[in-house]
């Protein structure tokens, strides 16, 4: 009995990961409508840490439109979702919660009722006197995920600008993207004093956005920021596909 709900386990999983793989919008497939979304989560977790992007951001991806189904069904169950993410970017758990702020500003981008409800918590990993990560690689996905909920409803985040501004000055090129990602959605004033480093900043990072990966050299980003008004609002160039 125990062999067969590992091989059952074991099935679902690849044909997860399959679902995953293939080529196409998640939203709206068949295939993914016809699962029950509790059954689908915790496999889609699993792929958060995968060693392929393209996986784990279609993970997330497919994350935001799962959990969407769920709270259609039970808007509870999918708090708890949104909890289950917060205690794994906790010191506490015992863990560490990769994907899990990309998954929330997935998830909020997805569902106005979540989002009005946790979008605070999400932007709290950046503010000093919020709950600030001091992980380097968890903020990557924390600016991601904000630039990802700015994207869908940049009124939750407006007031958020001005705590993105020092990541423009870090040493990693990741969360400098990500950062000006995020602010390219918002009115967030950008000081002058950042714009000759980024706009003349030639390094390329992976950005995910539309459903796709990304090569975007730093200065195209500040591109879309450092414009007549402080920020702009147009669509990624990026320098390839990766």
């Amino acid at each position: 009995m125990e062999s067969e709900c590992r091989k059952g386990m074991a099935f679902m999983r690849s044909h997860v990961e399959g679902l995953l793989r293939t080529p196409g919008p998640i939203s709206g497939s068949g295939e993914w409508e016809r699962l029950p979304p509790r059954r689908l989560i915790n496999y889609l977790l699993s792929f958060l840490f995968h060693r392929e992007a393209w996986v784990k951001w279609r993970a997330v991806t497919a994350l935001g439109r799962v959990v969407n189904r769920m709270a259609e069904e039970s808007v509870e169950a999918a708090r708890n979702f949104m909890r289950r993410l917060m205690w794994s970017l906790n010191d506490e758990s015992g863990g560490i919660g990769w994907g899990s702020a990309e998954t929330m500003g997935e998830v909020m981008a997805v569902n106005e009722t979540l989002a009005r409800e946790y979008h605070c918590i999400l932007l709290s990993y950046v503010q000093e006197s919020g709950n600030p990560l001091e992980n380097a690689l968890l903020e990557r996905g924390v600016l991601w995920g904000i630039g990802r909920l700015a994207e869908a409803r940049p009124e939750l985040v407006e007031g958020c600008g001005f705590h993105l501004l020092p990541y423009l000055e870090s040493r990693d090129p990741i969360l400098r993207g990500h950062a000006l990602w995020a602010l390219s959605f918002l009115n967030a004033p950008i000081p002058g004093r950042f714009l000759d480093a980024l706009t003349e900043d030639e390094t390329e990072i992976e950005l995910y956005e539309g459903g796709e990966l990304h090569l975007i050299q730093i200065r195209e980003l500040a591109g879309r920021c450092f414009v007549e008004r402080g920020v702009g609002r147009g669509p990624l160039q990026g320098t390839g596909s990766a």
